[in-house]
């Protein structure tokens, strides 16, 4: 498995942490969901430091290397500030009683 972290620095966007949370609500979520490969993606953010990024674990290096829609990167304004591509070397998970992620976070709050 890896594990790619992209993250942005929005000090020369346009967009805001809200601005990007209704992005994902129209959009990337559900263009997400049906990603070949990719076993799970999470969005984070930072809005009192004007960060913005993802984190994706893919469930093979293949899977990684497939190219990726550039959405976030039109809207912001430019490619992410830093781009990690990491090996996972174990992976758990942990007891819970939600079953499904999709639709979860502060993006979907209201």
């Amino acid at each position: 498995m890896k594990a790619v972290i992209a993250w942005w620095d929005l000090e020369e966007s346009d967009q805001t942490t809200e601005t990007l949370r209704e992005f994902l609500r129209e959009e990337a979520v559900e263009r997400f969901s049906r990603w070949p490969g990719l076993r799970m993606k999470f969005w984070i953010s930072d809005a009192g430091g004007g960060g913005w990024g993802a984190v994706f674990l893919w469930e093979s290096e293949a899977a990684a290397s497939r190219p990726l829609p550039t959405r976030a990167a039109e809207l912001i304004g430019y490619p992410p500030t830093v781009v990690h591509r990491l090996n996972v070397e174990a992976a758990t998970e942990g007891e819970h009683t939600v079953p499904d992620l999709t639709g979860l976070g502060l993006a979907f709050a209201r």
